[in-house]
């Protein structure tokens, strides 16, 4: 198939990338022309997993291209996913000016086509958003839908770090199309995707990515707020939860006890779900908890840290990770904010250290923060380490790497070390126990 696609985010581009490995011919279209340049260089603008490598192979093997023309590349093609931000508003409801900017782009192109062609929404929306904002956009070309072109709601359920994976391997396709034909041309995308595939309608489309966002987000304020319990009572969260996973009804996964959850998804999508349910005249007292135990989550740790220490004023603190994840260098939501701010607020100096996100997180507190190039730059006399996200070449610390600190107090922040190991020289604060 011909695919195009706007948008050259973390969705756009490795659904691209994705789409042209499994043997379809793409055009991802972006409107900042260094973004392009990039893409045709082989050169992903953002760091994933495998994605360079793999980048490259459809870029050299022609399978993938980028332009900043939108109407050459409907015209080419006869399926376009719209992956663009929709960030959230003060308000916690959605953002929808860059996907209603991205469909009044496809307007002109449309009236022009003489072939069907299907416009498939992947960014996430609340339930309704399709039908109701993108629709009456695309009708302004004066062709109808379900006989000139074709309307569906696709969502991804990608995690950014493993976001290639994922797509190449999903547990299940949802395709959400507002007809037969739709959900065809939709269908012939995925073919050689050999997984589960739901079909609906777009409204259930649109909902069952809000839900399954907002459950996964609810099981890590669950395993939070559980793990407070246990440290008050001085027993292991991760051995409790290791004991409820073992429930076939319940799973050990998103259980795990941490900082809270972050990025461009959970914190995003259940404001949103929040906002959307109260435009229902609908409470929602379970997702208002969770989002509030996402916010006491960090504040708790540096508390708890500020207790044990006897304070933290003056004292030199080497903070390692600062995306809101190991594998990525997004640093959307990322609970080093909130725990660095309220470090900052606490007279401490911070040093701080990421494999790929401290220049993305210099944006959001510039000059705040000192830098460190490695993890050892960092720990060299520190008073105290927090480790805050779970980088492979944080899980491999051993005592043995602290050795260089002039404290012994370690904060663990995501259970990434082997506590066993760290017993006799220095004080373990680990989340939850």
């Amino acid at each position: 198939m011909k695919i195009s696609i706007i948008g050259t985010g973390y969705v756009g581009l490795v659904s691209g990338v994705g789409f042209a490995s499994k043997g379809h011919d793409v055009t991802c279209i972006d409107i900042v022309e260094e973004k392009v340049d990039k893409i045709n260089r082989g050169e992903p603008p953002i760091y994933e997993e495998g994605l360079e490598e793999l980048l490259k192979d459809v870029v050299s093997n022609d399978r993938l291209r980028a332009t900043k023309d939108t109407e050459e590349a409907i015209k080419e093609t006869e399926l376009t996913f719209i992956c663009v931000g929709t960030p959230s508003k003060q308000d916690g409801s959605v953002d929808l000016s860059s996907v209603e900017k991205a469909v009044q782009d496809m307007v002109q192109p449309l009236k022009e086509k003489d072939e069907y062609h299907v416009f498939c929404v992947k960014s996430t929306v609340v339930p309704g958003t399709t039908e109701e904002k993108v629709l009456p956009i695309l009708d302004r070309s004066g062709k109808k839908v379900g006989e000139d072109f074709g309307l569906g709601m696709n969502p991804e359920f990608l995690r950014e770090g493993i976001a290639l994976e994922d797509f190449l391997n999903p547990d299940r396709i949802v395709l959400g199309g507002w007809d037969e034909k739709t959900l065809e041309i939709l269908s012939k995308a995925y073919e050689k995707f050999e997984v589960p595939k739901l079909k609906t309608d777009i409204k259930t489309a649109e909902m069952i990515k809000y839900t399954s966002n907002a459950l996964l987000a609810t099981k890590i304020s669950f395993a939070n707020e559980i793990s407070r319990i246990c440290e008050s009572i001085g027993i292991d969260v991760y051995e409790v939860m290791d004991g409820v996973g073992l429930d076939d009804r319940l799973k050990r996964d998103f259980l795990n006890a941490g900082a809270g959850f972050g990025g461009s998804c959970f914190p995003k999508d259940v404001k949103a779900l929040v906002n959307y349910a109260k435009e229902k005249d609908q409470e929602t007292k379970l997702l208002n908890s969770v989002l509030s135990i996402n916010e006491e989550q960090p504040v708790h740790i540096i508390n708890r840290l500020e207790y044990v220490s006897e304070g933290v004023k003056g004292k030199k603190i080497a903070f390692l990770g600062l995306a809101f994840k190991g594998g990525t260098d997004d640093v959307r939501e990322t609970r080093a904010f909130p725990m660095i701010t309220r470090l900052l607020e606490l007279g401490a100096d911070v040093i701080a250290y990421d494999p790929e996100a401290s220049e993305n997180f210099n944006e959001l507190l510039p000059g705040k923060v000192q830098y460190a190039n490695s993890r050892e730059d960092a720990l060299e006399d520190a008073d105290i380490c927090i480790i805050q996200n779970d980088w492979d070449e944080f899980k491999n610390l051993t005592p043995k790497d602290f050795g260089h600190m002039k404290g012994n107090i370690i904060v663990d922040a995501r259970r990434v070390l082997n506590r066993e190991e760290f017993t006799d020289d220095f004080i373990y604060i680990g989340v939850g126990m």
